[in-house]
């Protein structure tokens, strides 16, 4: 008897579980409808293109699809690493990833902090709108609006050193492959600092108020309050922002090397974005540009868990 009362709790617990999940199913099918496109829209465009890894270890055939074609290891893995663009790709897509993360994360950064200190909230509100606009922009539009700006012909750049006496002649800005870096970079950063600081701003509304008062008290600045208190308030947001930065840091974006660069600047321009686009495209290589994109994602998860392990150990938050 007392087996079967004893036996009969787990069963009571599971089935008053399940009824309880039905009822909360039940209460927001709304909810789960609206949920049903996204879900599709994951699975169609993030889960199912994972099958076509497999060309990369592949001689992969269109006329013969995936399952026809010649299996080959890793073949396409070593004829990457063996190609004389490798250093060039790696060096130009670290360091435009690692000036996007640095400058980006510092703009958005001092700019949520001089926000917080504005006390007109049309002021700061019309600031907040300016600032966070341009990424909205298309990058085409981006591309476009400063090739136009820094154009050698009738930019307005160039036309406004000249006429201060800076220049004596119009300066290549897009034909100059040392300038190339830092024209992309402040470009990104412009189109990005506004849409990054709102995380900042969000997280500097839930500091206490009551430690800025403290600190009025004891005589501190404004410059106090922020390196004292704001900042070490918003640390954990910086922190997980940086993991997910720096897990990406091999993705240096495709639209900006692609659409400012151009064949006198390809020995800086070029990343490995633009690589597998033109050699899996372009060439038609389209196993050997999965096997790079492969090696990106690999790469990428695993600067993921190592970033996240640092940031574990030093007492910050992380998030897996």
């Amino acid at each position: 008897m007392n087996n079967a009362q004893s036996g009969s709790v787990p069963d009571l617990t599971a089935a008053l579980q399940r009824g309880r999940l039905w009822r909360k199913l039940r209460k927001q099918k709304i909810l789960l409808c609206f949920s049903i496109p996204f879900v599709i829209w994951a699975i169609v465009f993030c889960y199912a293109p994972i099958w076509g890894w497999i060309m990369a270890f592949q001689d992969y055939n269109p006329g013969k699809g995936i399952m026809g074609s010649a299996w080959v290891g890793f073949k396409h893995f070593q004829a990457f690493f063996q190609d004389e663009m490798l250093f060039a790709l790696l060096r130009n897509t670290l360091a435009i990833s690692v000036l996007n993360i640095v400058f980006g994360t510092l703009g958005a950064v001092i700019l949520a902090l001089l926000l917080n200190e504005v006390k007109g909230v049309f002021f700061k509100r019309t600031v907040q709108t300016v600032s966070y606009l341009p990424h909205f922009i298309s990058y085409v539009v981006v591309a476009n609006l400063f090739l136009t700006l820094l154009s050698p012909s009738d930019g307005l750049v160039n036309r406004m050193l000249m006429k201060l006496g800076i220049i004596d002649e119009p300066i290549f800005f897009f034909a100059e492959p040392h300038l190339f870096w830092i024209l992309v970079v402040g470009i990104n950063v412009w189109k990005s600092i506004g849409w990054d600081a709102i995380i900042y701003i969000a997280a500097m509304s839930a500091v206490d108020t009551e430690l800025y008062d403290a600190a009025s008290v004891d005589g501190a600045g404004r410059l106090r309050k922020m390196w004292h208190i704001t900042l070490p308030c918003i640390r954990p947001t910086i922190v997980v922002l940086l993991i997910l930065s720096v897990s990406g840091i091999l993705n240096a974006g495709f639209d900006p090397s692609y659409l400012l660069g151009n064949p006198m600047v390809r020995e800086y321009s070029e990343v490995i974005d633009t690589y597998v686009y033109r050699m899996g495209l372009g060439n038609a290589m389209y196993s050997f540009a999965t096997a790079v994109g492969l090696f990106r994602l690999v790469v990428s998860l695993v600067l993921l868990f190592i970033v996240n392990h640092i940031a574990k150990r030093l007492g910050e938050d992380n998030i897996l």
